[in-house]
């Protein structure tokens, strides 16, 4: 009779165990089903902002479908910007001449046009004054080109990553 008894509450335990074993896979499997999902969107955002994150650089681009836009500031093609001051505490300026470089093939292109360029042409000439003011001399002259980088990611920002696609100073003087 023990024996029969003994296998009886094994069987229970058996049955109680397939039973919340079904039931942990019907409450567990939809939400890894959800998460796996969660992580397959991540992970392909990420891929593509690897892929494209910065846009089409001037290299990309054939040098045909590349238009440079002299950026003016009235009738000056110049701009002077006062930089930061450096470890002499004097007071140091820069005088640029800033021209983008456009891709003709471009959405961006065809949206707005160097006719956009030209109205905000104020707000663009402010923005690249606001960033070159943060340079000192000494750091302006050591890497022009991460200046150039922070200005580009400034204008991508305002006009999409695949309309201006490069900066370049045709003019650089710093005092």
């Amino acid at each position: 009779m023990k024996k029969n008894l003994i296998s009886v509450i094994i069987l229970a335990l058996v049955f109680a165990n397939v039973v919340l074993s079904g039931l942990m896979v019907f409450s567990i499997l939809p939400e890894t089903q959800k998460a796996n999902k969660l992580i397959e969107q991540v992970s392909s955002a990420i891929d593509l902002e690897l892929k494209n994150g910065s846009g089409a650089s001037v290299t990309d681009v054939p040098i045909e479908n590349v238009e440079t836009y002299q950026l003016k500031d009235g009738e000056k093609t110049t701009m002077t910007i006062n930089l930061a001051k450096g470890s002499d505490g004097k007071s140091h300026f820069a005088v640029l001449g800033i021209s983008l470089s456009l891709d003709k093939t471009s959405e961006g292109y065809k949206k707005y046009g160097p006719a956009a360029l030209d109205e905000k042409s104020t707000i663009v000439l402010n923005d690249i004054n606001v960033i070159v003011r943060k340079y000192t001399i000494e750091q302006f002259n050591a890497d022009t080109d991460a200046v150039k980088k922070a200005i580009l990611k400034d204008i991508q920002d305002m006009f999409g990553k695949d309309f201006v696609i490069g900066v370049n100073f045709s003019t650089v003087q710093t005092e």
